[in-house]
């Protein structure tokens, strides 16, 4: 089995701000996790982060909230989007 996609959206807001989801479904964990999913989750403008998630191969699961990185509980893949959907919101309503 390769690498599958899963899941692909990217959306441009009014005010520049841009969302972009991508996860994949791997044959093996990528080092660092420990399930078979990579993804990369991002909420921001050109250049500047707000909201990240991502298992960045060797780090595993951590979200990214402005300039402080945490580690993530990676439940599903529904859950994670979930959660950074939240996150996305909690910040736009800011």
């Amino acid at each position: 089995m390769n690498a599958r996609l899963l899941y692909e959206f990217k959306q441009r807001y009014d005010d520049g701000a841009i969302i972009e989801m991508v996860l994949w479904e791997l044959p093996q964990p990528a080092a660092g996790s420990a399930h078979r999913y990579k993804y990369r989750l991002f909420y921001g403008f050109p250049g500047r982060r707000i909201v990240g998630y991502d298992n960045e191969s060797g780090k595993g699961d951590h979200r990214h909230a402005g300039s402080s990185e945490s580690k993530y509980a990676f439940v599903s893949p529904e859950s994670l989007i979930e959660d950074f959907l939240a996150d996305v919101g909690q910040r736009r309503r800011k």
